[in-house]
């Protein structure tokens, strides 16, 4: 049977300028005789001077807050062999500048550069605002780098719950979950990612199959957000991971009642339809189960990719001995996944190129923003039921957004002052997203051709066992006929062919046959009346 698998659910900090350099002092008057050395001095020590106000000069413009003009210049001194010395520093600072520019991805190459050259000064620094800036961009490979090098007790308190929800993440991908658990456990209940944390906590106690311990980080979850609105997104995720963790106990009239208790209005309500329909048919209700596949299989979630509920809503019909009904449903798995299935292995054929699918995914979604947009008509590369289902990957979700992030980190370079744009600092910062865009972009194209590709051999699985499952209906109807010719065929008039239902009927709630028209209201409230049909 199908197990359910839990779904995994810019700061800004005070610029602490550095202690400026001491003043160089002039150097001494020497005798006549020694001119040479004298004037030699002298030079060296215009030099010095001169070295040393420029450096001065960058740090009086950061403590006022004119970042883009110090950034400029620091970044020309970090270039500079006479300040060899002091480029560590210059480079952690020149890495501030940038951060309160929010210009995260130029900033975390300069702490990066910083942290590799193993300078102790500067290190627990850089460590911390390149966690900050990764952060902010939500890039996996920059905050692998900075946890792995991160040490909580070393870290600023006001940021620890940040690195140690990061910290839980990164166990996770390294399915570390009992690990992963005790880092979501550090995060206080009065941070932001307080919320985050209990779920990926519950969810990482269930991997570890620590039931009673994920129970107990779901509810508590739940009781943070007491107060909030019903439909509050991390409330709902919370009581969605109760559900799941039940089933997995086995307990299914439990699980039944807690996806109920989810609201309709959320966008997680559909994913609890058909979730609990697979608890009502190991509870053996079957007419409950039908009862969700009939507001699951409406034309309100025709663009839900979704091809096994269909084959679990025909074997139900088979467990009954309905065949024609279950005759309807397959012909509309045939309806709808034949031409996708077409559709995708077509694509996957002809498309080579990781930006493309990218570029495709990204028509997809915009098209379906569109006033009036109908999907059946878009002429789309990427079918939109398959894109919708993609986008909602965790590691697409995740580079998409991060594309997001440089794209508007472009922007934000973009609306400097032409002065900054044309020096070095501004050039290095156009290269550098431009770089980063590039391989992001690539990335991300390559996890949708990924997906793409398990999409279509989960639907080469299901048409096999689609056909296995047509062959027991035609087996079913030649016994049926067989018991009919042979006089063994059921009563005419069977104990639950009664259809009123009235006596269930709650107040406020009416009651009519449902005669093939969809009302969005009525979503959730079909009751299935049917007969038993078999011997």
């Amino acid at each position: 049977m199908k197990k359910i698998i839990l779904l995994a659910l810019a700061l800004i900090v005070p610029f602490v300028a550095p202690a400026s350099p001491p003043l160089v002092s002039q150097a001494p008057q020497m005798a006549t005789p020694l001119l040479v050395a004298q004037a030699a001095k002298q030079r060296r020590s215009k030099s010095t001077r001169s070295s040393g106000s420029e450096l001065g000069e960058a740090l009086k413009l950061a403590r006022e807050g004119n970042y883009p003009k110090a950034s400029e210049m620091l970044f020309r001194l970090s270039l500079d062999p006479k300040y060899r010395s002091k480029r560590t520093r210059i480079k952690y600072i020149l890495g501030l500048m940038l951060y309160h520019m929010k210009l995260y991805q130029v900033s975390a190459f300069q702490f990066i550069s910083v942290i590799r050259e193993g300078n102790t000064k500067f290190l627990k620094e850089s460590l911390e605002k390149l966690s900050l800036a990764a952060d902010a961009l939500g890039d996996d490979t920059l905050l692998n780098y900075a946890i792995s090098r991160a040490k909580a007790e070393s870290f600023p308190r006001v940021h620890r719950d940040m690195l140690f929800y990061r910290i839980g993440e990164f166990q996770v991908r390294q399915q570390l979950f009992k690990d992963a658990a005790r880092s979501f456990d550090l995060v206080k209940p009065s941070s932001p990612f307080y919320s985050r944390a209990k779920y990926q906590q519950g969810f990482a106690y269930a991997k570890s199959n620590e039931i009673k311990d994920a129970l107990k980080a779901f509810e508590e979850l739940m009781d943070s957000r007491i107060g909030h609105p019903v439909t509050d997104p991390a409330r709902v995720s919370g009581m969605m991971g109760k559900a799941r963790v039940l089933y997995q106990m086995k307990d299914w009239e439990a699980a039944v009642e807690a996806y109920r208790s989810i609201p309709r209005d959320t966008d997680a309500w559909h994913d609890t339809i058909f979730e609990s329909s697979w608890a009502m048919l190991r509870s053996g209700r079957f007419r409950s189960a039908l009862s969700n596949f009939q507001s699951l299989h409406s034309p309100y979630y025709e663009d839900t990719y979704l091809p096994e509920s269909l084959l679990l809503r025909g074997i139900v019909y088979l467990y009954i001995c309905q065949y024609d009904e279950m005759d309807k449903v397959l012909n509309m798995f045939d309806r709808i996944y034949d031409p996708v299935y077409q559709d995708v292995s077509r694509y996957l054929d002809q498309v080579k190129n990781s930006t493309t699918y990218l570029k495709d995914m990204v028509k997809a979604l915009k098209a379906a923003k569109e006033k009036g947009f109908e999907p059946a008509s878009a002429n789309l590369p990427i079918p939109y039921i398959v894109a919708r289902r993609v986008a909602k990957e965790g590691d697409f979700q995740r580079s998409y957004d991060y594309i997001k992030q440089l794209l508007t980190e472009s922007r934000r370079m973009r609306a400097q002052p032409a002065s900054w744009r044309q020096s070095g600092i501004g050039k290095y910062a156009e290269r550098v997203l431009k770089r980063r865009i590039v391989k992001a972009r690539t990335r991300a194209g390559r996890q949708v051709r990924s997906h793409m590709v398990e999409i279509r051999q989960e639907l080469i699985d299901l048409i096999e066992q689609k056909e296995l499952i047509y062959l027991e209906m035609v087996n079913g109807r030649k016994q049926q006929l067989e018991q009919k010719v042979a006089g063994k065929d059921l009563p005419s008039v069977q104990v639950d062919e009664d259809n009123e239902r009235d006596y269930y009927i709650q107040n406020g709630y009416e009651y009519w046959p449902f005669k093939g028209e969809y009302w969005l209201d009525e979503l959730g409230n079909y009751h299935y009346v049917g007969t038993r049909s078999c011997q």
